[in-house]
């Protein structure tokens, strides 16, 4: 697209938070930017913000969220919004949370009569339940439907959960693949003094946990598989990165462990590619962008068969994609993996398979999918 358009992203988490939703928002700000479109950024401000000049940046009024500590959700922020997207109109508007502030956003534009794409980052309907919730999981999901479904477009990252989602009564899906940096993430940052410090032999089978440390990612079951596996190899290695809820009692109830806590940037590729093997047991993603990142770093990955498993990974070539819900089949995958002759050879297909997932395509993807919001909407009237 050779139009210059000009984008407001609505986003309720971005970096310095460590989540799915925030890389994903500033990874598509950044390549609209480099496809030389104007991008405007709403958010909830932040302690250590500081004075913010741009005029492109709005922040807003937060809360913290419950039981996450480091995390905020925005406030509603109509008024502003309609303040600033009259004096400046946007070509589109992109939704990616569908907290307080995503829904003033979302009003503010069917006010405006503006285009405007959400996105469906989370499965919040399924969060409730691991949290005790249960009984409120259908409401949720009804609740989420009725936000998307009064959008032009809701996005998605795999053509699995578009299908799916379009079973349910969710209109206007559209698929918009991810993407992901293989020069931030290569296997040249495998690093041995690291691995000394883990106290990992040079052929030592070590396991590597990316991600939130909280109920809704199955933790267990990585415990479960990871213990099996020292009965056959007690020299096996477990490296946690990342925090949240769950982190104090994991620790407490397996001091082997070892917990890296939040890491960013080169920090966070060297403990991939120091690792031999990706354990990713949610149940929970839309995507799962670390199984990216895993497969980027060279190193195999088990994961169940959904989401990015289930578009990218390759059972018994880039380790294992594993059926849904089997969880038995987990452990056997990842003992097999861990302790086959292939498990290099299997890290070095992994890092072929996503070396065409340029974050370059996705943002030219975007950039397409909301110029055409308009032409739609006309088209629908």
């Amino acid at each position: 697209m050779d139009k210059r358009l000009h984008i407001e992203l609505v986003t309720e988490t971005y970096p310095p938070d460590v989540n799915g939703v925030a890389l994903t928002v500033h990874s598509l700000e950044q390549g609209l930017r480099g496809l030389g479109h104007a991008v405007g950024v709403v958010r909830p401000e932040r302690e250590h913000d500081g004075p913010r000049p741009d005029p492109m940046l709005m922040l807003v009024e937060g809360a913290p969220i419950p039981r996450y500590p480091g995390l905020r959700f925005g406030l509603p922020a109509g008024r502003r919004l309609l303040a600033r997207w009259q004096a400046q109109r946007p070509d589109a508007v992109y939704i990616a949370t569908e907290g307080p502030l995503g829904w003033s956003a979302l009003r503010a534009c069917r006010q405006l009569g503006i285009p405007v794409a959400t996105g469906f980052h989370t499965r919040f309907d399924d969060y409730v339940g691991r949290y005790g919730a249960g009984f409120l999981s259908p409401w949720v999901f009804a609740w989420l439907r009725r936000f998307h479904n009064r959008a032009d477009a809701t996005l998605v990252p795999t053509r699995e959960l578009r299908d799916q989602l379009a079973q349910q009564g969710f209109r206007r899906v559209a698929h918009l693949g991810r993407a992901v940096d293989t020069e931030a993430f290569h296997p040249r940052f495998r690093d041995p003094a690291l691995r000394q410090r883990w106290g990992a032999a040079v052929d030592a089978p070590v396991l590597v946990h990316v991600g939130r440390i909280a109920p809704e990612k199955n933790l267990p079951l990585a415990v479960r598989a990871y213990r099996e596996l020292q009965k056959h190899r007690p020299d096996a290695r477990f490296i946690w990165v990342g925090d949240g809820p769950a982190r104090a009692g994991l620790q407490a109830a397996n001091p082997d462990f070892l917990f890296a806590g939040v890491l960013r940037g080169e920090h966070l590729a060297r403990h991939f590619a120091s690792a031999d093997l990706f354990c990713f047991p949610s149940l929970s993603e839309t995507f799962g962008n670390v199984t990216l990142e895993a497969m980027a770093s060279g190193i195999a990955t088990i994961a169940f068969d959904y989401g990015a498993a289930r578009e990218h990974l390759r059972h018994g070539l880039h380790g294992a994609a594993v059926e849904v819900g089997d969880e038995p089949g987990f452990v056997r995958a990842l003992l097999a993996t861990a302790t086959g002759e292939g498990l290099r050879h299997q890290g070095d297909a992994a890092r072929r398979a996503v070396q065409h997932l340029h974050p370059d395509q996705v943002a030219k993807d975007f950039a397409a999918l909301l110029g055409g919001l308009g032409g739609h909407r006309e088209q629908a009237a």
